[in-house]
């Protein structure tokens, strides 16, 4: 499979071309002009160890383990054509035990391209594809810390205390890209992911691994256009594929542009179900109106075994150049699959601007009743002067709780970390970062989950700019 990523690369993205687009690039805005290297967006330049944390309310005594986000951190000059989602990797952690907050750091992750700027030793490993740029999302697979990419490098294995250990491609089993969302199913502890890259513009893998992180099969899927397929879903018996209207844009490549990806509207909006353990002609696909999403909330089938997708989908995105994913943000949907070929059903749950939904992971692939979701600025907001506002959804009445963290503060994405392993859906807290932009100063911000009252606060005396996504990995 390989093999055939690699011819397909070197066919679509000549010697030639790459010519074109590094002239073209020199035409671009610079990055004076990017509002993603300015402001909350100014990258860090150092790497921190804090273990002396101050802390307001009281940690709960049951959260042992780390909280750890990450992002893009360019380093060092970035040039022209600069996106905000390909910055070099940087990795944020507080450490939580016995109600207190034993230290935070920030490690970059140790790519080999980091290093060629001047940057830290790059560390070992396999690599693949273009560059080996990791970014996007860090989740506990199989035990191990990873830090993930989609559509190029291999993930990054990290330590205990959020250091590079080395690029993995689990063990030899994968062959290809990997996904920034991975989702484990909470029956089999089987991970799923969808994945794709770009130059490989009529194929996209499912690739399935054990609990422990070993890949059990990759499975081949024909598409159209090199789709930018971000998130996946699961349910008991499916994979839910999104292939949606933002498509690789060789246009966009050869313009000088580092991030090929544009809206489509050309492309065919689907929604495929792919059963799980079958071949990819086995999929089936259900239209769905034009629109794109980042992030599923949840899905599962219902007692009808009709396919339920919780999304918060864009009306458009990437709809032009841009150095950063502008689009209308349109709410909370529920979306129908039939799962016989029809086209997809769509309801608003809640209208509001949102992303970010976040369920209880123990309920994953099965009928839930709570999302927790971050409230988005209107298109263009870069420095978020409107209030973000963290949302808890009841599905069940329609109600919702929110809460705002106050002006000048603006929120990440929230992760909900239930009480015990057997508490009751719902039950325990969510926590993220929260940026003071008046006092250039970032928190660790925990909250009931059920109520969204403040339960703790750790404070790290600097800013963490806005990055992608956060998880809490237990220390067991």
């Amino acid at each position: 499979m390989a093999s055939v990523i690699e011819k397909t690369i070197r066919k679509a993205v000549t010697p030639a071309l790459q010519a074109v687009a590094s002239i073209n690039r020199t035409r671009l805005p610079g990055a004076e002009d990017n509002p993603f290297l300015h402001g909350i967006h100014t990258p860090l330049t150092e790497e921190f160890t804090l273990d002396n944390l101050a802390v307001t309310g009281t940690i709960p005594v049951e959260l042992d383990g780390r909280y750890v986000r990450i992002g893009p951190n360019p380093f060092g000059e970035t040039g022209k054509g600069h996106h905000w989602f390909l910055g070099d990797g940087m990795v944020h952690g507080v450490r939580l035990k016995d109600g207190k907050a034993e230290w935070y750091r920030n490690r970059f992750i140790r790519s080999a391209e980091l290093e060629g700027k001047g940057g830290p030793p790059a560390v070992g490993g396999p690599r693949r594809g273009f560059g080996d740029t990791v970014n996007t999302n860090v989740l506990d697979i199989g035990g191990t810390i990873m830090a993930l990419v989609e559509a190029n490098s291999f993930p990054v294995e990290l330590d205990g205390n959020l250091d590079s250990v080395a690029y993995s491609d689990f063990g030899g089993g994968l062959t290809g890209s990997f996904t920034a969302h991975p989702h484990q199913c909470p029956d089999t502890g089987e991970y799923h992911a969808i994945c794709y890259e770009g130059p490989s513009q009529d194929t996209i893998r499912h690739v399935a691994m054990d609990r422990h992180g070993k890949v059990l099969r990759e499975t081949e899927i024909a598409v159209k256009h090199g789709p930018s397929i971000h998130d996946c879903a699961l349910t008991e018996n499916f994979v839910v594929i999104l292939d949606l209207p933002v498509t690789f844009s060789m246009q966009a490549l050869m313009s000088g542009h580092k991030f090929p990806y544009r809206w489509n509207r050309g492309h065919q909006a689907r929604v495929g179900l792919l059963p799980r353990g079958a071949t990819g002609d086995e999929v089936v696909w259900h239209e769905v109106d034009p629109c794109y999403v980042f992030h599923v909330g949840n899905s599962f089938e219902d007692e009808t075994d009709q396919v339920i997708i919780d999304v918060c989908p864009y009306e458009t995105i990437f709809d032009g150049e841009m150095p950063g994913p502008y689009g209308k943000a349109l709410g909370l949907e529920r979306w129908t699959a039939d799962g016989q070929g029809g086209k997809v059903t769509r309801r608003t749950m809640d209208a509001a601007g949102q992303e970010f939904p976040r369920p209880d992971e123990r309920y994953f692939t099965k009928p839930h009743r709570y999302l927790w979701s971050m409230g988005m600025p209107e298109d263009g907001d870069l420095e978020f002067v409107a209030p973000m506002p963290l949302y808890r959804h009841d599905l069940a009445t329609g109600e919702r709780v929110q809460h705002v963290f106050g002006e000048g503060r603006i929120p990440g994405e929230f992760v909900f970390v239930p009480r015990s392993a057997d508490a009751p859906e719902g039950d325990g807290w969510v926590m993220g970062y929260v940026i003071d932009r008046n006092h250039g100063t970032s928190a660790l911000e925990i909250l009931d989950a059920m109520s969204l009252s403040p339960v703790a606060a750790v404070h790290i005396p600097h800013l963490i700019p806005p990055g992608f996504h956060g998880n809490w990995i237990a220390a067991s």
